[in-house]
């Protein structure tokens, strides 16, 4: 874990190195993951969800910043009466350009490929001997219509970026 910060500007600088702006706490999550296993990470440390990699340190850390001011949260509801929070921080990134094109792709790419894709990697990293047919057996919901594949694209992409740490290759 980073000592020279606390968990809750973590969390915000997670946030800024989106652009200052995340739309669902699932996204955050994954982003954020992905940013700890690419060498850009905050500390926070994961286990596995209904959503995949999960940090109820970064959860908590969220809610801290939240209430100290430091981020927004806006929940939004959904056409079909869900709800999901948009989080955004008026600060800006340090501008590394590497972690900005790999939190850019994060950003723009599907929820639901996001999380399938950060799943395999969780999986993965857990020695997984098949962590895309895990993942496919885990969320068979959403591994379909070609889901799965375009979350496999997805992870090509984000692995093809040189960060400090390389994805591993699934």
């Amino acid at each position: 874990m980073r000592a020279d910060k606390p968990p809750f500007e973590r969390a915000a600088d997670v946030i800024r190195f989106a652009g200052g702006r995340v739309v669902g706490r699932t996204r955050l999550q994954k982003l954020s993951f992905l940013l700890e296993l690419t060498g850009y990470g905050q500390g926070f440390e994961f286990s596995y969800k209904h959503y995949g990699p999960y940090s109820e340190q970064l959860n908590q850390a969220t809610r801290s910043a939240k209430a100290l001011g430091l981020i927004e949260e806006i929940e939004n509801q959904t056409s079909w009466g869900g709800f999901y929070s948009t989080f955004s921080t008026d600060a800006e990134s340090t501008g590394d350009q590497i972690r900005d094109e790999l939190t850019a792709l994060i950003v723009r790419a599907d929820a639901v490929e996001l999380e399938l894709a950060a799943t395999a990697a969780y999986l993965a990293g857990q020695g997984e001997r098949d962590p895309w047919g895990e993942t496919a057996r885990r969320k068979p919901n959403k591994a379909v219509n070609g889901r799965l594949q375009r979350a496999q694209s997805l992870y090509k992409k984000l692995r093809a970026i040189k960060t400090r740490t390389r994805l591993p290759p699934i």
